[in-house]
């Protein structure tokens, strides 16, 4: 993290925005912000509709209520058992459900002897979109039914999985979802002056700034009318100050597949072919490498934001050498609630501390005693209830720690004491990360972005 208390941009790589000529955004959850309890709910409410309509589920699922707060980004869904899984970095389960109820200890033993998956496995389905909440509340909820069905009238579990996933990726294509936003603008979307603020600055700074969405011409133009335009001073409108608006891009294809560039009239959103290199204007799909060649750009002379992982950040970082920064809604309370647990924190480093020193002397003793030297046998009873006595304050200190995140899953970037896997992928793919766009944006457009040195186990002692 950069040294100034209130900065909130963390850093993985050194990045000098002094270096970046072109700054590309992502237009969902990144330029434009949700109302994401809302869009997830939506969400949510489509899938069961289809799900019906499609796939001709029960009339039940009417009755199912949306839990925003049961279910964190970053989870993995077992298709074939039905569980939920929270991974660690080195994809070893830390937190497991069934349907709606936690496994206990003993059966998630006898289920997952080897604690590592393998995320390569189509058994296992990684949820690190922005529906993820939607998806993993309603997977959870339909395995309950499930389990209590006597009718037999849901599918296997791993059926209910694609069929959610169906359902979910059919609300995009058809338009579903964002027919409603369309309908609600003022419920789903969030306008935020200073992003609008913030890019005028650093295109005064000479910046570039260019928009890569997945979403066609009319559904962006609609919101950035609605977000961008009113809050605008140095331009008359979006396209004047975006030096490129690429639509419709098939993102992460983009990255990695020689799709071609069309030219977008903005005037009624009609196409024609580009027999051009590439310079002011809309355009849809088009691919990375024609991107760089036309604009005669290197790859780390671009920064791109965005808000997915997969489709924004992994393929990017694998295929093309641009710099990369993350946008993480949830950041901003997880940093909240560390605050918070930050003087639990320290108690429960304190007892460690205390504690470490007489299991060291308890481990001496019982070794001595296993090579039959003679040893005090009050002094390691005494040793054996305090290190109970300190485990017992430590428990109840952890409790209380818990409490201050996600009631299920706890932290969204720890797995227990280690990174949770999304943690991992944020850190390894994303040279930069935030919780919102205007806290990059508020700082100066010749930032130095310092990664902080990482000490090794062996430097830690």
């Amino acid at each position: 993290m950069q040294s100034h208390m209130n900065q909130k941009v963390f850093v993985n790589r050194t990045l000098n925005l002094k270096k970046i000529k072109y700054i590309g955004l992502d237009m969902d959850h990144t330029l434009v912000r949700y109302n994401s309890e809302a869009f997830e709910g939506l969400s949510y409410s489509t899938i069961i509709k289809k799900l019906m309509i499609r796939k001709n589920y029960p009339e039940t699922l009417k009755k199912l209520e949306f839990d925003y707060n049961f279910a964190i980004r970053g989870l993995v869904i077992d298709r074939k058992k039905g569980n939920l899984l929270k991974l660690n970095r080195y994809a070893a389960i830390r937190a497991s459900y069934h349907g709606l109820k936690p496994l206990d200890f003993k059966t998630h033993q006898k289920l997952y002897r080897s604690t590592y998956i393998d995320l390569g496995d189509s058994g296992y389905m990684a949820i690190d979109t922005f529906f993820s909440i939607s998806l993993a509340v309603l997977y959870a909820q339909i395995v309950d039914l499930k389990d209590s069905d006597t009718a037999n009238i849901y599918p296997e579990y791993a059926q209910i999985a694609d069929d959610i996933l169906y359902a979910l990726d059919e609300a995009h294509r058809d338009g579903s979802l964002k027919d409603e936003v369309k309908k609600n603008l003022d419920k789903y979307i969030i306008k935020d002056p200073t992003v609008v603020e913030g890019l005028e600055k650093f295109k005064k700074h000479g910046k570039k700034i260019f928009v890569l969405t997945n979403s066609d011409f009319h559904y962006t133009k609609l919101l950035m009318d609605y977000a961008i335009n009113p809050f605008l001073k140095d331009h008359k409108t979006w396209a004047d100050l975006f030096e490129l608006v690429i639509t419709f891009a098939h993102k992460p294809k983009f990255f990695y597949e020689k799709q071609s560039f069309l030219r977008v009239n903005p005037a009624d959103g009609s196409m024609s072919n580009l027999n051009q290199p590439l310079g002011h204007g809309i355009y849809q799909g088009g691919n990375a490498f024609q991107f760089t060649d036309d604009l005669k750009l290197e790859g780390d002379e671009i920064l791109y934001i965005g808000d997915h992982i997969y489709g924004d950040i992994l393929r990017l970082k694998k295929d093309c050498n641009w710099r990369t920064a993350m946008v993480l809604e949830e950041l901003e309370q997880e940093v909240h609630n560390n605050d918070r647990a930050e003087p639990l924190v320290r108690e429960i480093e304190k007892l460690m501390e205390f504690k470490e020193p007489l299991e060291e002397q308890l481990t001496q003793l019982m070794t001595d005693k296993t090579e039959n030297k003679s040893v005090n046998e009050d002094l390691i009873n005494k040793l054996q209830d305090e290190i109970s006595g300190v485990d017992s304050q430590i428990s109840q200190l952890i409790k209380k720690q818990q409490s201050l995140y996600n009631l299920q899953w706890g932290q969204l970037m720890r797995a227990g004491n280690e990174e949770s896997y999304l943690a991992y992928q944020v850190e390894r793919y994303a040279c930069v990360y935030m919780s919102k766009l205007s806290e990059l944006l508020t700082l100066s457009p010749r930032t130095y972005f310092r990664a902080p040195r990482r000490p090794l186990s062996h430097e830690n002692v």
